[in-house]
This record gives C-alpha cells, sequence and structure tokens, in this order.
C-alpha cells in the first residue's frame, strides 16, 4: 500500500505552469537554535531568489532532537522519510550522526552531515561506520578535522623536539592519533595531559605533589606547549599559570581551535605572559562583502550581508556550512530537473521489513556529489571520498612594537591544497640588512618601474619612483639586490584551484623575497603575502584625450532649438498678418465716419505692417502710429513676447558659452556612466577590473553608478572594450573616443608626459588603498620595512620622489584644464562668424535689390508722369516743401496761400505740388508734401501731383 507520487511534473502545459515542489528534510539538535534559524533562512532566501531556482520551491520538515540521541534521531528521520523527502540535512553529534548513516544508507535518502562541536571545544574525527554495500549516502558537508594536520606543520615549522599537549576532559582523544603516530616516526618528544573542568584544581594538585626540582622541570617543560580547549577554558588556564609562576616569559603557547572569534583571541594574548600562536579557520571571502554576496548569480540574504549588523561574524562554523548544504542541495535539484531524470519516489515505512529503498536514490546522490557552489565558507564539493576537502587556516602570532605595545598579526596560512604559506621561525631583524642580497621581481609599469640605459655585458637596470625608494630603503638599511621581470607579465590573481600567477606567485613560491611596481594592497593578496606600509596613495582615474572645440560659425543660434527658431519665424508673420487687417478695418470704419469720403491712411500694406513688427523683434522700434485699442493689445501682446523670447535667449546663450568652454563633460565615474559617447575600460583580470566587478556586482550599492560602468566594461566577458595590458589601454586613449581606467598615478604621468599634450585626465581623487612592497608571508623583513618606509614620510623624502615623477608643471601642464578658470576666457572669433555672415548676408542682398530697382527705373516707358494742375492766381507762385514748411514765392500774398489751402484741403488732399515758372522759365518745386490738419487728427497724405 504505497502512496506514489511524483515530485515534480516532467511535462509542463504551455497554458499553465505548475511550480515544482522539493521536500527536505532536517534534523537538529534542541540547543542549536542558530541551526533551525539559519535553515529557514537559507530556504527563505532560495524562495525569494530565481537565479538557482525559477518556478520551483523548496518545502521543508524540521525535527528538534536531544542532544546525543542516537534513537530519537532515527525515529525522526523514520517520520520525515513516511512524508517523503528528496534529501536529509542533519546538523548533530557523532553519535546521532552514526546512527543516521545507517538508517539513509538502508533506505538510499542522501544525507548532508554537518559535524557540531559541543560548548566551544576542540572538534574531533567523527568514525561513522562503514556501508556494508561500498555505497554511503551521507556526504560530510563540514570538511574532516584537519587540526592535527596544521599542528604538526607549524611545530615542525618552530623546530619543537619537545613539547606537552593540554587537552580538556570532554575532548575525544582518538582525534590525536595521527597526529601522535606521526610526531614519533619524526622523533618528537611528545606528552599529553588531561585538564579538568576545575583548573585551578589542577594547579593546586601540582603544588602539592611535587617538590620544588620537580615545579622547576615541569616549568621547563610548559615553555612549549599546545593548548587544545575550548577558549574560556584556555583564558582559566592561562590565568593560572601565570598567578602560580609555572609560566615565564620566554615561553611560547600554541592554541588550536577550528572556532575563536576575535574578542578570545585578544583575551588570550593579553593574558598570556610569553609567546603566543594561534591556529584558526577562517574564511577569506568574509572579507569582500560584494564577492561573499553573490554566489553563482545567487544574491545572498541582506542580513547575512550588512556589515553594520555583524550577524555574519556571530555564527558558529556549523551555521555557516549548514547554509551551504542547502545552496548545494538547490543546486542539485535544478541540475536533476535539467536532465529531466526525475524518478518516482515512494513513501518509505522505515518499521516495515517489506520496504523498499528510493530507487531514484543513487541518481539524486550522484547529481549532489558532482556539484560544486561556492557559498559563505568558499567552494563547496564532495568529491574527495564522500567529503567536502576545501579548508583554509590561518596563523596569528603576538608582535611588540614601541608604539602599540603586544598585538596580535597575521604570520602565515594553511589550506589543504598548498600546505603552509609563510614563515614562523623566529628571526626578527632589529636594525639594519647588512650583507643581505635581496631577490626582487618586479614588472615594467610607468614611471614605477622602467627599463634604463643598459651597458653592454652588465646586467639590467631599471629606474622609476619604486626603484628609488627601494635605493632608499638599501642606503638606511645596508642591504643589496638583484632585480629581474616576471615572465607571464601580471601582478598576481588567484587561479580556481587556489595557486596564483605573476609577482604575487613568485613570491608565494619563494622564487624572490620582494615584489616591487605599481602593486596596489589588497584584501585577497594580503591573504596569501604580507604588505609593507603604503609609500603612495592610490586611486582609479580615468585617461582620455582632451576635448576639441568643435567650429560652428552658427553656434549663436544654438540656445534655440530649431523647431523653437521655426516658430519664431512663423509668429513674425502671423502677427503682421494681423495688424494688416486691423489696419483695413479701421480705415474702412474711418471712411465711413468722413461721408464716403477715402480715409487718410499712410503705411497700410502688408509689407509695411511685417516690418513693425519684425522692428519691436529686435527692438528697434517702429515709426507706426497706433490709432484703435485692438492694435494696441496686439502690439502690446507682441511686446511681451519678443521681450521674454530675447530675454530667454540671452540666458541661454551665456549658458551655452560657458558649458562649450569646458575642456570635458567627464569629469567623475557618474559623468562617464551618463554618456555615450566614450566608451571605457580597464586591463582584464587586474585589480581595477576586480575593483569593478566588485562594486558593480554589490546588491547593496545603493549607486547605480558603478554597475552601469561595469556593464561596458565587461561587455562580452572584458574581450570588447578591455585592454590586456596598460599600455595598449594608454594607445586607445591617445587615438580618441576612449577612457581608460586604471591607477590614477599611472595614467596621470602618461598626461604628464604625453608628446603631444592631447591627453587630460579625470576622476575621484579620495584614496582608500596605496601602493606597497609584497614580501613573502612570514617576511622578517616586513617590519623593518615599514618603519623605514614611515621615517621616509616623516622626513619628506617621498615627497621629494613624488615630485621627481609627477611634477606639478612638466611637459603638458594638467593644472590649467583640471581647473576651472575664474577670470573667464575671451571669446574666439568663430563664436560670432555666424553674426558677421548673417551681416555680409544683407549688405549683399541690399545691394542686389539696389541694383534691380536701379535697372527697373531707368526705363523711361515705366517712369510715372506726374498730372500738372494750374490755379487761377496771377499775381505769383507757391511751393511746398517736403519739410512740411509753407514758403511764399516771390511776393506771394497769404490770403491767396490761405484760400489755396482751404480749397486742397476740403477736397480731402493731402498735399499738393504747384509747378511754378520763374523769369527763366525753370522748374522751381516738384513733389511736395503738405501736413494738414483736420479736426479728425494728424494724417500724413500722399504726395498728389497738380
Amino acid at each position: 500500500n504505497e502512496d506514489s507520487f511524483s515530485i515534480c511534473q516532467s511535462q509542463i502545459s504551455a497554458l499553465q505552469m505548475t511550480a515544482c515542489l522539493y521536500s527536505t528534510g532536517a534534523i537538529f539538535e534542541e540547543n542549536a537554535e542558530r541551526d533551525n534559524e539559519i535553515f529557514q533562512l537559507a530556504i527563505s532566501d532560495l524562495s525569494l531568489n530565481d537565479d538557482i531556482l525559477q518556478s520551483e520551491k523548496i518545502t521543508h520538515s524540521v525535527k528538534l532532537i536531544e542532544p546525543n540521541n542516537p534513537f530519537q534521531a532515527v525515529q525522526e528521520a523514520c517520520e520525515l522519510m513516511n512524508q517523503g523527502i528528496l534529501a536529509l540535512v542533519t546538523s548533530t553529534g557523532c553519535a546521532a550522526a552514526s546512527a543516521l548513516q545507517s538508517l539513509t544508507d538502508a533506505m538510499h535518502i542522501p544525507h548532508l552531515f554537518i559535524q557540531r562541536n559541543g560548548d566551544g571545544a576542540p572538534r574531533t574525527v567523527c568514525q561513522l561506520n562503514p556501508s556494508p554495500d561500498g555505497e554511503s549516502y551521507t556526504l560530510a558537508a563540514r570538511p574532516p578535522v584537519r587540526i592535527s594536520d596544521v599542528l604538526l606543520t607549524v611545530v615542525s615549522e618552530l623546530y619543537w623536539q619537545k613539547f606537552i599537549v593540554f587537552y580538556e576532559s570532554d575532548y575525544d582523544i582518538r582525534g590525536l592519533q595521527t597526529f601522535m603516530d606521526q610526531a614519533s616516526r619524526l622523533g618528537l618528544d611528545v606528552s599529553l595531559q588531561r585538564v579538568d573542568r576545575n583548573v585551578s584544581r589542577v594547579f593546586t594538585d601540582l603544588f602539592n605533589m611535587m617538590r620544588t626540582e620537580e615545579l622547576n622541570r615541569y616549568r621547563d617543560t610548559l615553555r612549549r606547549a599546545v593548548l587544545l580547549m575550548s577558549p574560556r577554558g584556555a583564558q582559566v588556564f592561562i590565568h593560572q599559570a601565570v598567578e602560580t609562576n609555572l609560566a615565564s616569559k620566554d615561553s611560547h603557547w600554541v592554541y588550536a581551535n577550528e572556532e575563536v572569534s576575535d574578542a578570545d583571541i585578544m583575551e588570550l594574548i593579553y593574558s598570556s605572559l610569553g609567546r603566543m600562536t594561534i591556529i584558526r579557520q577562517i574564511f577569506p571571502l568574509w572579507r569582500d562583502t560584494s564577492v561573499r554576496c553573490m554566489r553563482n548569480n545567487h544574491r545572498i540574504s541582506s542580513l547575512l550581508c550588512d556589515p553594520q549588523e555583524g550577524y555574519l561574524q556571530s555564527l558558529e562554523v556549523s551555521n555557516l556550512y549548514l547554509y551551504d548544504s542547502v545552496l548545494m542541495l538547490a543546486n542539485a535539484f535544478y541540475r536533476k530537473l535539467e536532465d529531466r531524470k526525475w524518478h518516482s519516489m515512494a513513501s518509505l515505512n522505515c518499521m516495515r521489513k517489506s520496504t523498499k529503498p528510493w530507487n531514484g536514490g543513487w541518481s539524486m546522490l550522484d547529481t549532489i556529489q558532482k556539484g560544486r557552489i561556492s557559498g559563505l565558507t568558499g567552494m563547496m564539493d564532495f568529491r574527495a571520498e564522500g567529503s567536502n576537502s576545501h579548508v583554509q587556516f590561518e596563523i596569528l602570532g603576538t608582535s611588540y612594537s614601541e608604539t602599540f605595545g603586544k598585538d596580535v598579526k597575521r604570520l602565515a596560512s594553511w589550506d589543504s591544497i598548498r600546505g603552509l604559506n609563510g614563515s614562523l621561525k623566529e628571526n626578527r631583524i632589529e636594525s639594519g640588512m647588512q650583507g643581505v642580497t635581496l631577490k626582487i621581481v618586479t614588472l615594467l609599469e610607468e614611471p614605477f618601474v622602467m627599463a634604463a640605459e643598459n651597458i653592454l655585458g652588465q646586467p639590467n637596470r631599471y629606474k622609476g619612483f619604486s626603484v628609488d625608494v627601494l635605493d632608499a630603503l638599501a642606503k638606511i638599511l645596508g642591504f643589496k639586490y638583484d632585480i629581474y621581470q616576471v615572465s607571464d607579465g601580471k601582478y598576481g590573481s588567484a587561479h580556481p584551484n587556489g595557486s596564483w600567477n605573476g609577482m604575487i606567485g613568485e613570491l608565494i613560491g619563494k622564487r624572490a623575497d620582494l615584489a616591487i611596481s605599481a602593486i596596489t594592497i589588497t584584501p585577497e593578496r594580503e591573504s596569501v603575502v604580507d604588505f609593507s606600509k603604503r609609500y603612495l596613495d592610490y586611486s582609479v582615474g580615468i585617461l582620455m584625450r582632451k576635448s576639441e572645440e568643435k567650429l560652428n560659425i552658427f553656434s549663436l543660434l544654438a540656445p534655440f532649438d530649431l523647431a523653437v527658431w521655426a516658430c519664431i519665424a512663423a509668429a513674425i508673420p502671423v502677427v503682421g498678418i494681423m495688424i494688416f487687417l486691423l489696419r483695413r478695418i479701421q480705415a474702412v470704419r474711418c471712411q465711413n465716419n468722413t461721408g464716403g469720403h477715402p480715409a487718410p491712411s499712410v503705411s497700410t500694406s502688408l509689407q509695411s505692417a511685417i516690418w513693425i513688427v519684425y522692428g519691436a523683434f529686435v527692438q528697434q522700434g517702429s515709426d507706426s502710429i497706433l490709432g484703435s485699442v485692438a492694435l494696441r493689445i496686439v502690439m502690446g501682446s507682441w511686446w511681451l513676447f519678443t521681450l521674454i523670447v530675447c530675454s530667454s535667449y540671452t540666458a541661454n546663450l551665456a549658458a551655452y558659452l560657458t558649458v562649450s568652454r569646458m575642456d570635458n563633460a567627464v569629469r567623475s565615474f557618474q559623468d562617464l556612466s551618463k554618456q555615450v559617447d566614450l566608451v571605457y575600460g580597464t586591463v582584464r583580470e587586474s585589480a581595477v577590473y576586480e575593483y569593478f566587478r566588485a562594486k558593480g556586482t554589490n546588491p547593496l550599492e545603493q549607486d547605480n553608478t558603478f554597475a552601469e560602468l561595469w556593464k561596458v566594461i565587461n561587455r562580452n566577458n572584458g574581450l570588447e572594450n578591455s585592454v590586456s595590458n596598460p599600455l595598449d589601454g594608454i594607445k586607445k586613449a591617445k587615438r580618441g573616443s576612449y577612457a581608460f581606467l586604471w591607477d590614477m598615478a599611472v595614467v596621470e604621468y602618461a598626461a604628464l608626459t604625453d608628446d603631444d599634450c592631447t591627453l587630460t585626465i579625470a576622476g575621484n581623487s579620495i584614496s582608500t588603498r596605496g601602493y606597497g612592497m609584497a614580501l613573502q608571508h612570514g617576511s622578517p623583513y616586513r617590519d623593518l620595512f615599514s618603519q623605514k618606509i614611515l621615517e621616509l614620510q616623516e622626513k619628506g623624502d617621498l615627497d621629494i620622489l613624488k615630485q621627481k615623477w609627477w611634477p606639478k608643471k612638466g611637459r603638458c601642464d594638467l593644472q590649467s584644464h583640471a581647473d576651472a578658470q575664474p577670470e573667464g576666457r575671451a571669446l574666439h572669433l568663430h563664436s560670432f562668424a555666424g553674426v558677421f555672415c548673417i551681416l555680409a548676408a544683407g549688405l549683399l542682398l541690399a545691394l542686389l535689390v539696389a541694383a534691380l530697382e536701379t535697372w527697373w527705373n531707368s526705363n523711361p516707358c515705366r517712369r510715372k508722369q506726374p498730372k500738372e494742375v494750374t490755379t487761377d492766381n496771377s499775381s505769383g507762385s507757391l511751393l511746398l516743401c517736403a519739410s512740411s514748411s509753407i514758403i511764399p514765392y516771390q511776393g506771394l500774398k497769404p490770403c491767396v496761400l490761405s484760400r489755396i489751402l482751404s480749397e486742397k484741403h476740403s477736397q480731402g488732399l493731402g498735399g499738393i505740388s504747384m509747378r511754378q515758372h520763374d523769369s527763366n522759365n525753370k522748374v522751381c518745386g516738384h513733389y511736395c508734401s503738405l501736413l494738414a490738419a483736420s479736426q479728425r487728427g494728424i494724417y500724413t497724405f500722399p504726395p498728389v501731383y497738380f
């Protein structure tokens, strides 16, 4: 009576998508509240994220058991299998894990096991039962205990021949069996002593049982000791040893525990009397929030990534592996669905003998074992005999300085692939390095390291800022050095297998003692090598070609868009026609009011109206006389329109000319991300490339500037816009239409020494990193180099060297382009060339029109003959001048003038022209005009010929 059911449909209807449900079971101990919390958090993160699982959802059922209760663990697991699960995740002790292994092997249910260690005590090896058929379904998500391997490496590096190991009463001494066997083969004298929980009683018993001679021998034995205890137990033990005077200043103790916090480390360091070395497990990706928050396009919960909350730092190691185990299962479910290899599974009944194991269990187990993820703990896979083998430890030690006193520093690291990386030897150098010859690896990078002129048969010579700093240190400390270039031409980046290339790889491989060039201090590099104090600040700069001012003779038209100019051009004739019509209407009304006589009007043509409008637009006024209210409203509206348009044009013109004189529109990363004219990139697989990757993929980054920059930089995996080395980037930027993102010091030197002075720089000057000298991990020269570099900074020698290679005024003056000039700058002729062109065009058009008028009026047939009119006047002639003044001619009587004016005025004529002959019969006056006054107002009448 098995209820068969399918976990996920093999085919999804085109009309309706059904979400697939993956059922997962979990078993945790009751005292492990964080395990259940982290498990729920991981499930929640997957449900809200579509990168790993899209329409699929994970359902889960959690069971809590008493610590070290294998029987209850099996009962709860059977209940989960009866409900139907695809996999089981547990975080328990070794006893429960062994019982669950037998059950899951029998039922063919994949089992991800995370070993817990109670009360902070060091973890021991879980002895699981071997599977009867050789097919183990239990996978150890937490790596096997490697603390014994690290301890053996440390004591060998320290040349210890005799030491004692203290362990707590609840520590399983079987975990030291391998360590003791290997130490015996090496000829080491190792003693074991168990420490009860009542530590003070242990030391009291020692004083009661031992004589003075025996106590002295025991004190000598305590000079070299290994502590396998919980952090709290170790603190009490050290305190009691110091109080009872069993610990001496020349003692050296090694404390080993996978889980120990920074606060516990500082307590141990300050409570100890002599030298202290601490071994603990680390997860290097914690240091970079942007990296640890992105795993295979999966965004880890912001609760874990928020540095202000400190939630991640408060978790135990088992919590971290539990979170990654959920990621591993989700990855397996997705690949299983992608391959369409789902099997129908039955509800399993553990209590029934006839129950058959799940027929899809082996396929699911194989999918999980072939998977690999990168999570909170780093890389996780189960390809090494069913367990996760990726583990890394760091080795910390006490250091002394006059400024800070006793402090802790990182001496070396140990991982399962490379072993020990660093040195633990106590070879401190106090003052000088006379007689020491260092082997130095370098990489050519202007102006840090450059090839100098070499003499035939002599070693290669180098120059540059870094070389000058190295020479200053060599002069102070008295060492010599040999320099060689790195073969692959790289600074150093990590490979997926954990190895490094470039100069960092040379230091790790101990082929070089020191590396100099434009090496930036990064957390990733500092985890594998040591760095001196920074000797130069570091920031990322933008190198690009100076913008050339474009020649545009009609730049004065730029403040307005073409559509605005078109509307203004259309408004002029429209308003002119409006005024023309209103004037015509006014003339007709006036004619009606005068009894049918024509209305006296001047300049009522359409062209004159448009001319009036244009005159008002250019603020030159007109000679028009507005008689009606309608005309005044039209002209008032037009004058207001022209005032606003002219004011707006003036303001926009000033702003346009100011912006057009700016050298570059790109002055920051924000400007670069918003523009589309320049493409940009950096050197692939470099620290700058990784910097933009980390900033651009950080989900917590509020500003999307770096996300936009990273899209362009990483286009086509960096092959499209990024370059292979800095020299190619500088050449590409010099050709134009490209911005090269690189170290500010390098690009500034390139701009200063450019032959054509066509390059400029921009970027943020705020420094968050620095350039330093890289040394081997645990190098005895690090502190000495850092001290002398600080002395060079205080004396100002580094500033002098910096001025040598980055002068404020070199071949090219960058300051004039970087700073705005408050006094402004004169406008060039080409800015006003358009105005002069318009003036020249107007003058040429006027000459052409004048020539046409001359040609037209030169034809006698087209001349307009004036009409002669004689008056009944025998006593004289009258000449009315164009100046509107009345001039009597040869004794004309005033009465005759008055009669003539009255007659002409009564006829509605505004002007008269009389042909008058003198004694020589010559013409005395033509085309004269008369200003006549009437009761209706003052009008200018057209000339009338008599």
